[in-house]
């Protein structure tokens, strides 16, 4: 069989995360006609049926959906063959690849670049923020930013610390609602919180009655909960690093919940000789620390 070219899978994912012909060529800078073309090509070389039409638009089928994946790990791939081509010609020059949580990709990591990008300017930065974990090892990215630690061999890992989790509410709320005194008090209150998160539920296992049908407001979304929180919605959970620098949140029943959660660094062992990407990732080494440490010594009870 006919090993189809790169381009054929690309378009293939474009309609596979777009979900119609028309969306995936605007994405990818095509016409629809190509991404129409390229979808039979693939369809022919391979021998199976990839997609149905329906009211809505493609339906892909079982074989596209197990294919994917497997097309995935080739655009990663690419991609990391790519940053590594970047900086081939000077060590201080070229591409990074950073994955990291909502959170921490958007609350926390941006100063951080900021200080590294000031001192490295011809190193160029990608920040995937997702709450999945990105496989290392497949090279969907350069650096992981993560709350548990790796797993994986041919990885090198270095845990940064702890981050303290609390509740808090926005002082609108607290003047309109007051604060709760107790846990059970808590419970009568507008409380934000996951939907489906699992790491979610795992947290919050220590606190009696705890379950997601105490939420009013519920989300996945870690960075939609923090901006509910900001609008004085309700009372829900933040990093304490973060709290801390926002005058207007007031901690919520700080002796009686806290979660703590683990934070590392990780990328493959096989990087370490990249000086851009050793460079990255010693910076993010010191300036999460350094963040952490600010929280700890605040002097705020929780």
């Amino acid at each position: 069989m006919t090993k189809p070219d790169w381009n054929l899978y690309r378009s293939f994912l474009g309609v596979m995360r777009a979900g119609s012909l028309g969306q995936a060529a605007k994405r990818l800078g095509l016409t629809q006609p190509t991404v129409g073309r390229h979808i039979e090509t693939l369809e022919q070389t391979l021998g199976i049926a990839l997609f149905t039409r329906s009211p809505s638009g493609l339906a892909p089928t079982s074989a596209a959906r197990d294919l994917f994946h497997h097309a995935e790990s080739i655009e990663a791939a690419a991609e990391a063959l790519v940053r590594a081509a970047s900086g081939e010609r000077a060590e201080e020059q070229g591409t990074v690849r950073v994955t990291a949580s909502e959170v921490m990709g958007a609350e926390a990591l941006p100063s951080m670049l900021a200080s590294f990008r000031e001192r490295w300017p011809r190193i160029d930065i990608e920040l995937a923020l997702s709450n999945r974990t990105h496989d290392l090892l497949r090279r969907e990215a350069d650096i992981a930013v993560r709350h548990v630690r790796p797993a994986q061999e041919n990885l090198v890992s270095r845990r940064i610390g702890t981050i303290a989790i609390g509740l808090y509410a926005h002082r609108r709320y607290v003047q309109s609602h007051g604060l709760p005194r107790t846990l059970e008090e808590a419970y009568e209150h507008t409380l934000i919180g996951w939907d489906h998160d699992p790491q979610a539920t795992h947290l919050a296992a220590s606190v009696p009655g705890l379950d997601r049908d105490r939420f009013a407001l519920r989300s996945d979304s870690h960075l939609a909960q923090l901006a509910m929180v900001r609008a004085g919605l309700g009372i829900g959970a933040c990093q304490v690093p973060i709290a801390n620098r926002e005058a207007e949140l007031t901690p919520v029943l700080a002796d009686v919940i806290r979660f703590d959660l683990d934070l590392w660094l990780a990328m493959h062992q096989d990087l370490r000789a990249s000086r851009r990407v050793r460079l990255l990732f010693d910076h993010l080494a010191v300036t999460l620390s350094g963040w952490i440490r600010q929280a700890h010594s605040a002097n705020v009870s929780l």
